[in-house]
């Protein structure tokens, strides 16, 4: 029976036929000791069959959930499985796949976090071509939730994370569903997890259509801070997210 961590790669996918082969070429050679779900959003596209012939695992959901349902299934999938990592990577070109090795390096040293994220604003080697809307939003959520954790976030609407077990257990059970990320590291600090960033290298995305375009942006920043308050004050069922992850992963190894 094999000692090694399980490491499994989670792609939401609405819509990227054009970019989801790409995407999946290079986790299998950038990032090989990650297992591969693609999670189809219900696309009208043939993203599902691209990502089959590409020789990915493919959870078809019936109809679009949006990114938080779709990676909700995703950490359902890695807890049924026994995952002892997952990490999420969009379908959409924007992740760099070679860059998993960071978090998972991050996830095994000292202070031991429960998920890493990838931060694009944690380095001035990599610059991403943000637009000021977006990032006038991302610094205001930043802002709001370094003062409500006492630590500093640098990038809360990164989806480009890392999960050991118990950050696995805690959302499959339960995680937000509309523009999910900022109240996820609510959620972890609500649950007394730990959470770490690093620096790393994003692009723009290589095709599909955002979720939150230019004339969404004050829609977007409404609803998540109106999601953060509504998260500060909703109590929330004590539970128990699971047993760490193995050791030797923990190391690094």
């Amino acid at each position: 029976m094999s000692t090694e961590p399980s490491y499994l790669a989670v792609v939401p996918a609405y819509n990227e036929s054009m970019t989801i082969a790409r995407v999946l070429q290079a986790l299998q050679e950038r990032a090989p000791r990650f297992d591969v779900l693609v999670v189809d959003d219900g696309s009208t596209d043939d993203t599902a069959a691209v990502a089959e012939r590409a020789g990915a695992r493919v959870l078809k959901l019936p109809f679009n959930l949006g990114i938080g349902g779709a990676v909700q299934s995703g950490f359902v999938f890695a807890r049924d499985h026994g995952y002892d990592f997952m990490s999420q990577v969009d379908g959409d070109g924007q992740h760099e796949p070679g860059e998993l090795e960071k978090l998972v390096c991050a996830m095994g040293a000292p202070p031991w976090p429960d998920m890493v994220c990838g931060s694009r604003f944690l380095s001035d080697d990599f610059h991403y071509p943000t637009p000021v809307s977006r990032r006038t939003g991302i610094h205001v959520f930043a802002t709001l939730l370094s003062w409500i954790v006492s630590a500093r976030v640098s990038d809360p609407t990164s989806g480009f994370r890392l999960y050991n077990r118990r950050a696995i257990q805690l959302f499959a059970r339960d995680y937000p569903h509309d523009y999910p990320e900022v109240e996820a590291v609510l959620m972890l600090h609500h649950h007394r997890l730990a959470m770490r960033e690093i620096p790393v290298r994003m692009y723009a995305r290589g095709g599909g259509v955002s979720s939150i375009s230019n004339g969404k942006s004050a829609y977007y920043m409404v609803k998540v801070l109106l999601a953060l308050l509504v998260g500060l004050a909703r109590r929330r069922p004590v539970v128990d997210p699971g047993d760490r992850a193995p050791v030797a992963a923990e190391q690094g190894v």
